[in-house]
C-alpha cells in the first residue's frame, strides 16, 4: 500500500506516540547520578573535563578498575536543541565493566550553534578524550548522538587523520542520518538546519572513511521515520564500501533502547565493542 508522510512533526515525535513516554528523560537522571557518585568515590570519573572554551564544552570520562584497553565516546541526543551529557552517565557502565574507559560529552545546543558547529565540538571531545586515552577508539550515539558519531567517520570528518585511524567502530543508535525531513519541522525554528547545511550535515549525503565499521540499530517499537533514518544509512554505505549491519531490538523503544549500554553482556554492548 502506497502511503506518505504528511505530518513531519509526528513522524519524529517519540514522547507522546510511546506509552508513559513523559517518564523520560527525567527517568535517566537518577541512576546516571548514582553511577557518577559511585565511580567518583572510587577514583574511576574525571568530571567536567574541558575540551574547549564554551561553557558546555565538557566532558565525564569513567575509567575501569585497570588500565583501559581503549576509549568509547557515547554521544547524547536531544536534536541538538536539548539534554546534557549528566542524563547518561550510568550508560557507560557496561563498556567500563569490560576494560574501556568511556568519555560521555556535552556540547553547545541550537540555536546558539548550528549543527555544523556542533559537529566540530564533538570532533574537539573526541580529541580531548584521545589525548589522555590511548589504544582503539568506539564511538557510539544516540538519536542525533547517532548523527553526530557518524559525521566522525563522514569523508568531512573534523577529526585529525591520526585520530581517525584510531576509530575501529561505530554505532548509531537510532540515529537520525538524513537531515532533510527536519526542515519543515516546528523544531527547525531552534535548530535552524537550510538545505545546504542538511547535504553537508547529512551522513548519508556523504561518503564513509575507508575502513569504516558500522552498526545502525533502532528499537523495532520506534517510530517509522526511526525505523527508515537506521536502514537508509546501513545501506548506503554498504554500497559504498563501509562494513556495515542493521538491527531492530524487538521490545525497545526510543527511550529504553539505551538500557542495553549499561549491561556489559547485552547484545548492543558487544556489538559496540566487538
Amino acid at each position: 500500500m502506497r502511503h506518505k508522510i504528511i505530518d513531519w512533526d509526528d513522524a519524529y515525535a517519540n514522547g507522546i506516540n510511546i506509552p508513559q513516554g513523559d517518564r523520560w528523560p527525567d527517568a535517566w537522571a537518577e541512576p546516571a547520578k548514582t553511577y557518577r557518585e559511585r565511580m567518583s568515590e572510587t577514583g574511576q570519573a574525571k568530571l567536567n573535563l574541558s575540551y574547549g572554551d564554551k561553557p558546555r564544552n565538557r566532558f565525564d570520562l569513567f575509567l575501569p578498575a585497570g588500565d583501559p584497553i581503549g576509549l568509547v565516546v557515547f554521544v547524547h541526543g536531544g536534536f541538538w536543541i536539548r539534554l546534557d551529557n549528566s542524563y547518561f552517565s550510568h550508560l557507560a557502565h557496561g563498556a567500563v565493566e569490560t576494560g574501556y574507559a568511556v568519555a560521555v560529552p556535552t556540547y553547545t545546543l541550537a540555536p546558539e550553534n548550528r549543527i555544523s558547529g556542533i559537529t566540530k565540538e564533538i570532533g574537539k571531545a573526541i580529541e580531548a578524550a584521545a589525548e589522555i586515552v590511548s589504544g582503539p577508539i568506539r564511538l557510539t550515539g544516540h538519536s542525533a548522538g547517532g548523527h553526530l558519531v557518524t559525521r566522525m567517520v563522514s569523508a568531512t570528518s573534523p577529526l585529525p587523520e591520526d585520530i581517525r585511524k584510531r576509530i575501529v567502530n561505530v554505532v548509531s543508535i537510532s540515529g537520525v542520518h538524513d537531515l532533510r525531513p527536519l526542515i519543515t519541522t516546528q523544531m527547525n525554528r531552534m535548530q535552524q538546519i537550510d538545505i545546504k547545511e542538511a547535504y553537508l550535515e547529512s551522513p548519508a549525503l556523504l561518503e564513509p572513511l575507508s575502513r569504516t565499521r558500522l552498526t545502525c540499530w533502532v528499537g523495532a517499537a520506534e517510530r517509522s521515520e526511526f525505523l527508515r533514518q537506521n536502514a537508509l544509512l546501513a545501506n548506503i554505505w554498504k554500497g559504498l564500501g563501509a562494513e556495515t549491519d542493521c538491527v531492530e531490538e524487538p521490545d525497545r523503544h526510543h527511550f529504553n533502547i539505551l538500557d542495553g549500554l549499561a549491561d556489559p553482556h547485552h547484545p548492543l554492548t558487544e556489538a559496540l565493542l566487538t
